[in-house]
């Protein structure tokens, strides 16, 4: 049966620390909230021919790795930051108090970012700040909405309930990203594999092919000429003044168009015009659509849910949307809701979303059950993404073939109709 290593609390807030045999992750759970224990971490324990070691072994180096410092650049990662909001909400659900909830967390991170974060939070929270203020001051492991929620759950006395809500808006979120990210990780290795293996081809392949056309004395026809021409630019000898091979651009060009994107989306008109562009493009543009409409309902269902006051729930959905057109009708909204009308009259104006979503919040303002109707939109456009993804990827491969069968194609007939001539010259010499 698999071994699990464990950290747990007990009703007293004193931390435990063991290894326990169960059947799986759940079972083990299950077993240790048996024996009155709360768990923060359990995970199936990795033996590589070392003895295991005990739960005072590894608190003594922890100890001993605390008094280090790391060099961490950019946010916290996003799994990290899911765990440790679930773990925080198992400690508030048991009843521990805040700060030593926040102490334990902090003490069994590994050394890094989040680590420091969360050290600093707790020296705060000693020190009388509220939570949510603690973790204002840094943004890049906890953002507005984070903190906004965590505000409203510390009003209202439901933290426990609020940090769970978070936890599962960031599970979902980050599942939504993987699944986009992992359709597009085939195309773009079947494409990257391609491009390699043609520039291999025009860079040592063809130069052989050239020095036999010339032995041979034979006149080659403009798509092998024009063949040759783009080998010695891949090559690097296009002309006298070519300073760079053209092999290097090939390979270069991914990078400097990600890293001209990244500048352009800098600025705001830059980022308004690429929204713009991509919403209008076949198949990608309803892709963008049906995420960024899955994306805001849920961020604004949420924050309405745990409590946050519907204007400042509506900004700071805005402000993470993360789309300039949704943005935009999203400060419509603002400013219609301010002036004591609809929310659904101003999406209904801007025609961004379609008419069952409009229809669906429409019917939500009225009843007051606007978050859990938000809910269920961002619900059904999930499954939409998945459709669209699958779609993306059903036209992404036929097109692939067609092209890159284009591409072997043309440099077979440009090799092949030289040779014919060949055979031709060698038959009427004979």
């Amino acid at each position: 049966m698999p071994t699990f290593q464990y950290e747990a609390v007990n009703a007293a807030g004193k931390e435990q620390k063991g290894v326990i045999e169960a059947s799986d992750n759940a079972d083990a759970q299950s077993q240790l909230k048996a024996q009155g224990y709360f768990p923060t971490l359990v995970e199936e324990a990795k033996v590589k021919g070392r003895r295991k070691k005990s739960g005072k072994e590894v608190a003594k180096n922890k100890k001993k790795k605390g008094g280090g410092f790391s060099i961490s650049i950019g946010k916290v990662n996003l799994k990290k930051m899911t765990t440790f909001t679930r773990q925080l909400s198992t400690l508030q659900d048991a009843g521990l108090p805040l700060l030593r909830s926040v102490q334990i967390l902090e003490s069994q991170q590994r050394p890094g970012k989040l680590k420091s974060i969360l050290g600093d939070v707790a020296e705060d929270v000693e020190a009388g700040s509220a939570l949510s203020d603690a973790m204002a001051k840094h943004p890049k492991a906890f953002d507005r909405l984070y903190s906004k929620m965590v505000a409203a759950g510390e009003v209202g006395g439901v933290l426990d309930i609020i940090l769970q809500r978070l936890a599962d808006f960031m599970e979902k979120g980050e599942r939504l990203r993987r699944r986009i990210k992992g359709a597009l990780i085939y195309p773009a290795v079947v494409i990257t594999i391609a491009v390699l293996i043609v520039t291999g081809i025009m860079y040592f392949v063809i130069p052989k092919f050239q020095e036999i056309f010339n032995d041979f004395d034979v006149e080659l026809p403009g798509l092998t000429l024009w063949l040759v021409k783009a080998s010695k630019w891949v090559a690097g000898q296009g002309s006298e003044d070519q300073a760079v091979p053209g092999a290097v651009w090939i390979l270069l060009t991914p990078f400097l168009i990600f890293g001209l994107y990244k500048l352009v989306r800098v600025t705001g008109p830059g980022k308004a015009i690429t929204d713009v562009v991509f919403a209008r493009l076949p198949v990608i543009g309803q892709l963008i659509r049906k995420t960024a409409i899955a994306r805001f309902t849920r961020t604004l269902g949420t924050l309405i849910s745990a409590g946050v006051p519907i204007l400042e729930a509506i900004l700071i959905t805005r402000d993470t949307s993360g789309n300039y057109i949704y943005e935009k009708a999203l400060t419509s909204v603002h400013d219609s809701i301010r002036d004591g009308e609809t929310f659904a009259g101003p999406l209904r104006e801007a025609k961004v979303c379609d008419p069952i979503v409009v229809n669906m919040i429409d019917v939500g303002e009225e009843t007051g059950d606007l978050d859990i109707m938000l809910m269920k939109i961002a619900d059904n456009y999930d499954e939409e993404v998945d459709v669209a993804v699958a779609s993306l990827l059903s036209l992404l491969e036929p097109f692939m073939v067609v092209i890159l069968g284009g591409i072997v194609g043309t440099i077979v007939l440009a090799l092949f109709l030289p040779l014919v001539k060949m055979i031709e010259s060698v038959s009427q010499a004979k």
